[in-house]
Formats: structure tokens, C-alpha cells, sequence
């Protein structure tokens, strides 16, 4: 809760702070940065009541996962925020963008605690509605404003997927709780709710409603393309956002829901490997192909953000314990490398004043500090050992290889689209490396070197990722085990299915290391490093090729969202003259047909039963002659010639329902209807004599659809009383009946009177509301009158 509370204060802290409002932001990232560590080592649940007639509360979790993501959004968000210190300064809307950063981080931080699925929903839309704040932060570009919709759009759709897979997991499990007794991911519990899905046959739709919010949070292919466009933003936001954070909580969710999609241990459920170990690895290739054809360097990493996404996805995908390391491992590795390369893209466009590839090089010569963090960072993205990048890449080959082995066939492609795949990425991470090497372009100038504040962060992140890459060697050469192998370990764990006993578990002891023999991991990780530096000479080849082959409009993402949105702006701009036409007879079509086909649709829906036809008991002669006339006089109101011929007929069904409550024994009802019918002929005569007699002729096909919809609304008028009317009522009746239970309780001296007004208070005032409506609708036609519509 600190974030949201920082941040209702910040346009008030900035009055005072002004530029040094990033220092007091950075300071509540600390502040959270030091509540999370104070949980390291710690499990368990804490739970606040929310809606408890829905069984919904504020519950949070805290085991490995949640901590590394949580160690992710504060520690990275405090680089960020002293980053934008020196980034920021004289940009426009800074209360505004320090008060959605810090609104952002304490979504992300409750996306990681979260242990119930409706208040996980809310804290994953609160990212995306700070994130849509923040890449429109240049609100005066239409640029802005387009990927800002853009991601807006597709990650809330993504979200509400999500949140229908929930509402079916809610259905078979009975409960929105993730952990503790009865939550639906505890161990205890994930096998038998992942056996109900099946019974139920909801197991299939549930995850592919669950991915479907993973890949539009984490940029999967096909809905990759608004990561690109989001590189709108200032740089700072990318970093956090786009690489580190944001983005991270799609992997996130498939690792947190991969103990219930996969209960049976190693290669059991083949749906879960299909879906994601797919997914993964074909957005990691297409991305990357897409980052070499890159131009700008932010649009490069905005693609190669995608495509180490989707190496995590395919990790998590492949159901061996080398999946779950993979996933686990490469979530910290991609924050530390890519925020750090985020952060140098931006001093290079601060301090460069451009962001093209080719007006770029030689900068080692201006930036050498940011120069030696490019090579552990940039190395690291390319999986060059002994990198921090080439460890999870090695698991990542170590997972395909084993489900290639398992399975046979067909999926002896994961390794091959995996090493495929990698080669790309060494390509488009050496291209990022050597815009600090080589020849300075001539139209380039002196760079001058950034200011501390944003020199300072990315060195954090390159030492880090520069360390964790040094705690492998060590480990290879038994000098120390890496301090990271106890933490990691406990992320991995909590990706496990439940069939990994408590023992097993125990057993599990997370290591990296560089390759001591020829393992087939190793074989693949050569063979990408060996053909990328050889396909590396033809690189601007690729270049050009890739970027032909995207002028032809269906192979781009983008070409079939843009003509789907703008396709849907065209038909609603030509459904305006056709909808809104300003005639009452269309908005009354439109409501009543809509009205007609939800309500007979739901007793459809529903299975409805109609009561059986038949005389009542009581009915005589008499009474059945009253109802007769009266439905033909119903049938002679539809054919009157003229309106005053209509309302006297009109006034006849009115009256044969007097005389039916006559014969029923109900005088003071009778008395009332025809009072109520005589007033309402009299003032209808009234009216009709004010009003034309004519209006016009109707098309005949316009009146076949009036009365064709007149039907409609009189059968759901029909069925509806049937529906409402088939509990038999004498239990309330007798219950009015009892003296002492109505007249005396309520100090009035005549059971009807008590009746309306004390039973029926409510409904009696919405019957005075009725009549006021009316007389409004009876104002409102004068009015139009006057002004000449007579249509």
C-alpha cells in the first residue's frame, strides 16, 4: 500500500521538491525494497475481508515467485527513479509521471503478492491502466497516443480473458482463493481442482483463457506488436516497464498457475506443453527476427524484449524440473541485462540526440563506463558465456533436447527452433554491442558524457547481471557456490506441481555452472554462437531482406490491427445515420427488439418451464364470456381505422377487466379500473383531439417489422407474467389474511390500505413514478409538436 499512498501525495510533494520529487519516489522504492527482503526466507498467507458475500478477499502470498517479482519492481524501481532524476529534467508532466510510476510499482508489487484471483484481476488491470498513463506521457503526440491505446486495448482484453478463466476455475473449485486450506494452488488442493476442470470439461478453456492474459501482458506473438509502439515513453519507463516489470507479470501468471495446469509430473499433460512450449518459442524467433530488422535501438530491444519473453514462456512450457529453472532463472537474468541496455539506449539518445542505428558507433571513445556496462549486458542477452544470459539459455536448451528425447518425432523441432531462435539473438546483441566499437559515423559529434544520476543505475545493473555471471564460474571450479543458488531454487519450487513431494522438494538444489563436458545444451549453445559470428558479417543482408519481406502488408502484425480498429471505426461511423437517426420509432425498435431478445433468450437459456393451460378453478360461463370480449377487443384495437376508433375500442378491454373483478367478488378493484378507464379515455380523447388525425403513410415492409416486433414484445410481456406468476401465492395470501400479522402490527384499520402502503411502499412509489414519466413523455411530444416533428 506505501506506492498508492506516495502517490496521492506527489502532485503536492512536487509543489516543494520540484525536480527532486525522483529522490523522494526513489525512497519509497526503497522503503518497499526493504519490506520485501525483510520476507526472504519466509512463507504464508495473510488475508483481509473484501466482498465476503462473494468470497472475495485481500489476501497475499509470499514464497519465491512473488518475492523475485517483487525484488524485480522495487529494486529495479529504484534505479529507475533516480535514473529519471537526470533523464527528466525539463520534461513536461513530471508530478504526473512520478505519481504513475509509483501507482505502477505498487500494482506490480500486488500482482506478486496477490493469493486470491479477483484481487489479482484488479492489481493486473491497475498495471495497465498506469502503464497506458505512462507511455502516453507525451500526450501531444499522436504517436504517443496511438501506442498508448494500442497497449491499452490489448492488454485489458488480454485481462478480461484472464479474468474469465478465473470465474471458471471459481466455478469447479468454489473459491477465488489461491493458497491456504481451501486455494486452489496450495498443493494439497491443485491435483483435485485440476481433476475437476477435466470432469467438467472446462480444463482446455480455462487455459487457453488464462494464456490468452499472459501473452497480451507479456507480448507474445500475435500480440507482440504493442511493445514496440510503447517505446513511445521516456526511456526510464521502458526500462522499468518493458523490460524488468510490466512485462514480466505474463510470465508471472504461467508460472504461478503451472502447478495446477501440470498436477502428474514430468511430460504428463501434454495441453500445457503444446500451448506454451509453442507459444514461447515462436515468439522468441519471430521476435528476433524482427529485432534485426530493427532501425532504432529502443525499437531493437522492444523486440528483443518479446523474444526473451518468449524463451521464458517455452521454459515454463516444457514440464521437466529443467523448464521450471529456466523460467525461474531467465526472469532475473532478462531484468538485469535488458533494464541495463534500457537505460544505456537512453543515455545514448540523451546525450547522442538520436536513436538510429545506423547514425550510430565508435561511442566507447565519449562513453567508456557506459561501453564496459554494454558488454556484460549486451553479452548477457546474447548467451555468451560465461554471461549471465548463456546460464538460463543453456537450461533452455537443456529443456528441448529432454522433451525432444521424450516425445520423438515432431518435437525434436524445440531444439531446433530453439537453437534457430538464438542465432538471432546473438545477431541483434553483437549489433547493439558494436555501436560502441568501430568507426564513429561523420554526422556524429562529441558525446558528452551523462550525469551520475544516470550513469550510476545501469553500472548496478551491469555489476549485478556481471556477477551473477561470475558466481557460475566460480561454481564450475568449486570456489564457492553462487549465493544466488538458495533463492533461485525457492522460485523454481514454487513452479513445482504438487506430484513433487514435500521430499523432492526438499531434495531440489538450483546450480549453474559452465558446461565441463560436451552435453547436447553445450553442442546447441556452440553451434548458435559459432554460425551467429559467422552470419554476423552479413547482417545488413539480413537487415535489408527482413525489411523487404515486411512491406508485404498480411506479414505484418500490425497491418491486421490496424485495419481491424480503423475497420471498426469505419462501421461505426457508418452505422451512425442508420442508428441515430433522430426518429423516436427507431430508438423505441432498437430498445424494445433488444429488450425482447435478452429476456425470451434468458428463459431460454435458463430452461424455463410455461405453466400448463387450462380454466382455473372457480372459472364459470360468466367470467370465461368477460375474457373473451376482451382479447377481441385486444385483436380490434390492432385494426381501429382511425386513433380515436383505437382508444374507444381500447376502453372496452379496460372495461371487461372492471367487470371481471366484479364477478371475481372484487369490488373496490372494479371501482378502481373504471375510474383509472373512464379518466384515461376522457384525457386520451383530449389529447387525440389536439393532435393530427393523419400522419402519413407507412412502408408496408416498416409496418410488417412493427408488427412483427409488437408481437415479440406482447409474447415476452405473455411469457414473462406466466414465468412470474407460476408460484403458487396462497401462502402469502393466507399470511395477509391473519389480523394480528397485517391490520393490527401496522396501527391501520383496513387490510388493503395497509397492504399498498406498507407492503407495497415501494411499488407504489414506483407506480407514482410511472405516472411522472409519463407526463414527462406527454411533455416531451408536445414540445416536439411544436417544433414540427410529426414523425
Amino acid at each position: 500500500m506505501l506506492p498508492f499512498a506516495a502517490a496521492v501525495v506527489t502532485p503536492l510533494v512536487y509543489r516543494v521538491l520540484r525536480e527532486r520529487t525522483a529522490y523522494y519516489a526513489a525512497a519509497v522504492a526503497l522503503a518497499c525494497f526493504g519490506m520485501v527482503a525483510s520476507q526472504l526466507g519466509t512463507s504464508g498467507s495473510v488475508s483481509y475481508q473484501w466482498i465476503p458475500s462473494l468470497g472475495v478477499s485481500l489476501q497475499f502470498y509470499v514464497d519465491g515467485l512473488s518475492l523475485l517479482i517483487g525484488f524485480l519492481a522495487s529494486g529495479v524501481g529504484v534505479l529507475i527513479l533516480t535514473y529519471s532524476g537526470g533523464y527528466m529534467h525539463g520534461e513536461p508532466g513530471k508530478a504526473k509521471y512520478y505519481t504513475a510510476l509509483l501507482a505502477f510499482m505498487g500494482s506490480m508489487l500486488g500482482v506478486a503478492f496477490s493469493a486470491d484471483l479477483i484481487s489479482l484481476f484488479v492489481f493486473w488491470e491497475l498495471t495497465s491502466l498506469s502503464s497506458f498513463i505512462l507511455i502516453g506521457h507525451y500526450t501531444d503526440r499522436r504517436s504517443s497516443q496511438y501506442a498508448a491505446r494500442k497497449s491499452m486495448l490489448i492488454t485489458v482484453s488480454g485481462g478480461l480473458f484472464m479474468l474469465i478463466g478465473f470465474l471458471l476455475i471459481n466455478h469447479v473449485a468454489g473459491t477465488f482463493a489461491m493458497f491456504g486450506p481451501s486455494g486452489i494452488l496450495s498443493p494439497e488442493n491443485a491435483a483435485m481442482t485440476n481433476e475437476q476442470l477435466h470432469a467438467a470439461g472446462l480444463f482446455v478453456p480455462a487455459l487457453a483463457l488464462i494464456a490468452v492474459g499472459a501473452a497480451a501482458k507479456s507480448a507474445q506473438v500475435p500480440l507482440h506488436i504493442w511493445l514496440p509502439n510503447a517505446m513511445e515513453a521516456p526511456t526510464p519507463v521502458s526500462a522499468f516497464l518493458h523490460s524488468a516489470t510490466m512485462v514480466k507479470a505474463g510470465v508471472y501468471l504461467i508460472g504461478r498457475f503451472r502447478p495446477l495446469f501440470l498436477p502428474e509430473g514430468v511430460h504428463a499433460i501434454p495441453d500445457w506443453m503444446l500451448l506454451f512450449a509453442v507459444l514461447g518459442l515462436a515468439t522468441m524467433t519471430i521476435t528476433a527476427i524482427l529485432a534485426v530488422a530493427a532501425t532504432d535501438i529502443k525499437e531493437l530491444l522492444a523486440y528483443s524484449t518479446a523474444s526473451h519473453l518468449g524463451l521464458i514462456v517455452a521454459g515454463f512450457g516444457f514440464a521437466s524440473e529443467y523448464g521450471a529453472e529456466t523460467g525461474a532463472f531467465h526472469i532475473l537474468n532478462h531484468a538485469m541485462f535488458k533494464a541495463a541496455l534500457f537505460l544505456v539506449a537512453g543515455i545514448i539518445a540523451h546525450e547522442a540526440g538520436t536513436r538510429k542505428i545506423k547514425h550510430l558507433g565508435g561511442l566507447w571513445r565519449d562513453l567508456p563506463i557506459t561501453a564496459a556496462i554494454t558488454v556484460v549486458a549486451a553479452l548477457g542477452m546474447a548467451g555468451v558465456p560465461p554471461f549471465n544470459g548463456f546460464y538460463s539459455k543453456e537450461f533452455l536448451f537443456e529443456s528441448a533436447y529432454h522433451a525432444a528425447e521424450i516425445h520423438g518425432g515432431l518435437a525434436w523441432l524445440f531444439p531446433v527452433v530453439a537453437v534457430f531462435g538464438s542465432i538471432f539473438t546473438f545477431l541483434y546483441s553483437i549489433r547493439f554491442l558494436m555501436l560502441f566499437f568501430g568507426e564513429k559515423p561523420k554526422g556524429l559529434g562529441h558525446v558528452h558524457r551523462p550525469p551520475l544520476t544516470m550513469l550510476v543505475p545501469p553500472a548496478i545493473l551491469g555489476t549485478i547481471a556481471a556477477l551473477i555471471g561470475l558466481g557460475g564460474v566460480t561454481d564450475t571450479f568449486g570456489v564457492a557456490p553462487s549465493a544466488l543458488n538458495g533463492f533461485v531454487g525457492s522460485v523454481v519450487e514454487s513452479t513445482l506441481p504438487p506430484a513433487a513431494t514435500a521430499e523432492a522438494a526438499e531434495a531440489i538444489h538450483f546450480s549453474y555452472h559452465l558446461p565441463t563436458s560436451l552435453t547436447p545444451a553445450a553442442t546447441m549453445s556452440a553451434i548458435t554462437i559459432g554460425v551467429g559470428l559467422v552470419a554476423y558479417q552479413y547482417y545488413d543482408d539480413l537487415h535489408q531482406g527482413i525489411n523487404r519481406l515486411l512491406t508485404v502488408n498480411p506479414l505484418r502484425a500490425n497491418w491486421w490491427y490496424d485495419n481491424a480498429v480503423y475497420g471498426l471505426n469505419d462501421a461505426s461511423v457508418g452505422a451512425i445515420p442508420h442508428i441515430q437517426t433522430g426518429l423516436l420509432r427507431t430508438y423505441a425498435t432498437w430498445s424494445l427488439t433488444a429488450v425482447t431478445l435478452l429476456a425470451l433468450g434468458g428463459y431460454a437459456a435458463a430452461g424455463v418451464a410455461l405453466p400448463s393451460f387450462g380454466f382455473a378453478p372457480g372459472m364459470t360461463p360468466s367470467l370465461a364470456l368477460v375474457l373473451g370480449v376482451a382479447v377481441v377487443g385486444a385483436f380490434a384495437v390492432s385494426i381501429a381505422p382511425s386513433h380515436v376508433s383505437g382508444v374507444l375500442t381500447l376502453s372496452i378491454l379496460g372495461f371487461m377487466v372492471a367487470i371481471f373483478y366484479i364477478l371475481a367478488d372484487a369490488p373496490d378493484l372494479a371501482l378502481t379500473q373504471l375510474v383509472v378507464e373512464t379518466l384515461s379515455l376522457v384525457i386520451f380523447l383530449l389529447v387525440l383531439d389536439r393532435l393530427p388525425t393523419f400522419y402519413g403513410e407507412i412502408k408496408r415492409s416498416r409496418a410488417i417489422r412493427d408488427g412483427v416486433l409488437s408481437v415479440a414484445v406482447g409474447a415476452t410481456v405473455f411469457v414473462t407474467v406466466l414465468v412470474t406468476t407460476v408460484a403458487n401465492p396462497n401462502s402469502i395470501a393466507s399470511k395477509f389474511l391473519e389480523y394480528d400479522f397485517t391490520v393490527k402490527e401496522a396501527g391501520g384499520h383496513n387490510i388493503v390500505n395497509v397492504i399498498l402502503v406498507d407492503f407495497r411502499g415501494f411499488d407504489t412509489m414506483g407506480e407514482i413514478s410511472v405516472v411522472a414519466m409519463a407526463a414527462l413523455s406527454v411533455l416531451t411530444l408536445i414540445a416536439m409538436r411544436e417544433r414540427g416533428e410529426t414523425q
